[in-house]
């Protein structure tokens, strides 16, 4: 199903932007869609896409070529998280890091009180001080999301390939017995 959307392998491995890579880009486990490959790269991608709001695609990437996930896979799903999704994500992120770390949130706490001074960030100073307020229940947040996320989506995955592989079996057995049946029907 996802091999037509996916683009070849051949067009991935011929890119000049990916050639450093070299004899590790032509890996057949990269690239196979079966059932290990895929909930490799998903649970890298959510991964990924989770825990770091910069560079998760190569990040995803790198890691689907030590852990041999499916590369295409692994870059898509990091899409779990988009611009239109960072406020409510980190927003969740720090509630549960500071209830996990035990830290109350301010009053009148929103979603673009924790988005916008990540971003704002220019000097070691002004990270330190980010992370001794928002940024460390953030963190603890984003890890604890990140880790749930990509084992919920490593085992979702296996579920979703054998819930498929299990109707497509039983559909071929009637089929099969239809086909038997109309054979018997068809000589008597």
């Amino acid at each position: 199903m996802l091999e037509r959307f996916l683009p070849t392998r051949e067009a991935i491995t011929q890119s000049r932007m990916l050639r450093w890579l070299g004899p590790r880009l032509h890996d057949p486990l990269l690239w196979h869609v079966n059932r290990r490959s895929v909930a490799r790269g998903v649970a890298m991608g959510v991964f990924f896409g989770l825990m770091i709001p910069v560079a998760q695609i190569p990040a995803a990437a790198i890691a689907s070529l030590l852990l041999r996930g499916n590369l295409l896979i692994a870059a898509i799903s990091t899409l779990v998280s988009n611009p239109l999704t960072y406020g409510p994500l980190y927003y969740f992120a720090y509630q549960l890091g500071a209830g996990v770390i035990g830290r109350r949130p301010p009053a009148g706490f929103t979603a673009a009180d924790v988005e916008a001074p990540a971003w704002a960030i220019d000097s070691f100073a002004q990270a330190w001080a980010w992370l001794g307020g928002i940024g460390q229940p953030l963190l603890v947040g984003m890890v604890i999301m990140a880790v749930t996320g990509s084992i919920v989506a490593y085992l979702g995955a296996q579920l979703f390939w054998r819930l498929r592989i299990g109707a497509r079996r039983r559909r071929q057995r009637r089929e099969r017995s239809a086909r038997a049946t109309a054979q018997a029907i068809g000589s008597a």
